[in-house]
């Protein structure tokens, strides 16, 4: 049995989602369970509490012996400001777990790569499960941490270290004490929402801080709002403009991003998850 801890460090998550997740678990996945923290359910403003109730309710589930994998329910924004003094205070059983996330929840795997805490993963979280193709990315998760590899991004080889980010997600990370070294490593990128323009200039600062890459993929760039005037480029050949400026390999598109194709993406070496 795989015990999930869930816990929302960002935006909230209602019932139904949980409900829907706890359905999908019991019909097709009898090896896990899931244990919903309240703190999940929590609101204040834009958040699922306050920043010392998200705090909490990420230590709860990461430092319980009982748990062997920790799921962030969802992102938005909000991470990022609980993740450096999490980090701090993290146990010996948190050491062992699996963290599971991506978007905004990026600023929590960062810190924690950065830590050599557990085995962390970009993957689809708990919200999608109420829709049948979201139920579908949420899948390849649980399978993941049943040991099956097959929802991993079809790139991955194995033998190169490899991380993926919400491309500004990343740029916010850079330079701050929660950003891991990632020399050496292919790093996968994806983004929602964001104009083309916006997209040229994260990729602007990034190509200035991050180190000697072993390359980058581009994953989905989804619900991009149009300029006022044609940006004159597409995203992806912004990413290999810059990537030419920073002298940094592009690899092609990664199966990774706000889409029901998300695909799973372990930190380092793509492996089975810690807690299998």
């Amino acid at each position: 049995m795989t015990n999930i801890a869930i816990c929302a460090p960002a935006r909230a998550i209602t019932r139904d989602h949980a409900t829907a997740l706890q359905e999908l678990v019991a019909a097709e996945f009898p090896d896990h369970s899931v244990t919903f923290h309240d703190q999940c359910f929590e609101r204040m403003g834009h958040f699922a509490g306050d920043d010392l109730t998200r705090l909490t309710g990420f230590l709860d589930c990461a430092n319980d012996p009982a748990f062997d994998a920790v799921w962030f329910a969802r992102g938005g924004y909000g991470s990022n400001r609980i993740a450096e003094a999490a980090i701090s205070r993290l146990n010996a059983s948190a050491k062992s777990k699996t963290y599971v996330g991506f978007s905004d929840c990026g600023y929590l795997l960062g810190a924690l790569y950065r830590a050599g805490i557990g085995q962390c993963a970009h993957g689809s979280m708990p919200i999608s499960a109420r829709s049948e193709r979201g139920a579908e990315a949420v899948r390849r998760v649980l399978r993941w941490l049943s040991g099956d590899n097959s929802g991993l991004e079809p790139s991955l080889d194995g033998t190169t270290p490899t991380a993926a980010f919400n491309l500004i997600t990343l740029a916010m990370l850079a330079k701050t004490p929660m950003m891991p070294d990632l020399t050496g490593h292919i790093v996968m990128v994806e983004e929602v929402s964001e104009q083309l323009y916006a997209i040229d200039r994260v990729f602007f600062a990034l190509a200035g801080s991050l180190p000697r890459l072993a390359g980058l993929r581009l994953g989905a760039v989804t619900d991009i709002p149009e300029n006022d005037i044609p940006f004159g480029q597409d995203e992806e050949e912004v990413a290999k403009f810059w990537c030419a400026r920073a002298g940094i390999p592009y690899l092609g598109r990664a199966e990774i991003g706000h889409t029901a194709s998300n695909r799973v993406v372990p930190f380092g070496l793509a492996g089975p998850a810690a807690a299998s």
